[in-house]
């Protein structure tokens, strides 16, 4: 048998964690989905609020994957650059903010005090700093949260296990990154450069005047 065409996906995951500084990072096909999990997985633990609260203006497709993770999305007046929480969840919105060791400096990860760092969550959309047709990915902290994440991105199977021969626990989505793109953002992400400042926000609309998300 080969090596598996996903081999590449694994090796530019093991290189965003050397790049931002994460101890784990799953790769998905975009920064939305990448969202949505993580939120999914933090209102799948019983102590956390379905109210996830984000700024009036970013991106139509973030309070769009609270509601598809179970959650009710509110709105709050913050003028921000490069990422933003979902408060009260300890899941950041990074896709205009890519840089060498993001993670710690997004969420004041200390190893010494063993704190939970969170998830943050990627865009490797052409518009972005690392960009390509699609992609993102969670920078995160938790063994626990990794199993899930790579087999719910997979349609809840076990990596390298047939259907056939597989079992299902959880209803899993369609969004892994292809090992194509994955390749390309490994060769873009071995010249990118150390630091890279913040992209300017788009235009974005009010979202709390929006009568879908009333």
């Amino acid at each position: 048998m080969g090596v598996s065409p996903f081999q590449v996906v694994r090796d530019f995951e093991a290189e965003l964690c050397r790049y931002t500084g994460a101890p784990f990072a799953v790769a998905v096909n975009s920064c939305t989905m990448a969202l949505l999990l993580a939120v999914a997985w933090h209102l799948g633990r019983t102590h956390y609020s379905t109210q996830v609260e984000i700024p009036k203006r970013t991106y139509i497709s973030v309070p769009m994957s609270i509601i598809h993770a179970g959650g009710h999305p509110t709105f709050r007046d913050e003028e921000w650059q490069g990422w933003y929480r979902l408060k009260p969840l300890l899941v950041w919105d990074s896709a205009r903010y890519f840089s060498q060791d993001m993670y710690r400096t997004i969420t004041c990860f200390d190893p010494t005090t063993f704190t939970t760092g969170g998830m943050v969550c990627c865009s490797f959309h052409a518009s972005k700093t690392l960009g390509h047709t699609q992609g993102g990915a969670i920078l995160h902290d938790s063994s626990e949260a990794d199993v899930w994440f790579r087999k719910c991105r997979f349609d809840g199977r076990t990596e390298g296990v047939a259907p056939i021969d597989d079992t299902f626990t959880d209803v899993g989505y369609h969004c892994y990154l292809s090992p194509d793109v994955a390749a390309a953002l490994l060769l873009k992400l071995h010249s990118l450069p150390r630091h890279n400042a913040p992209l300017l926000n788009d235009d974005y609309p009010r979202l709390d005047q929006m009568e879908i998300f009333r």
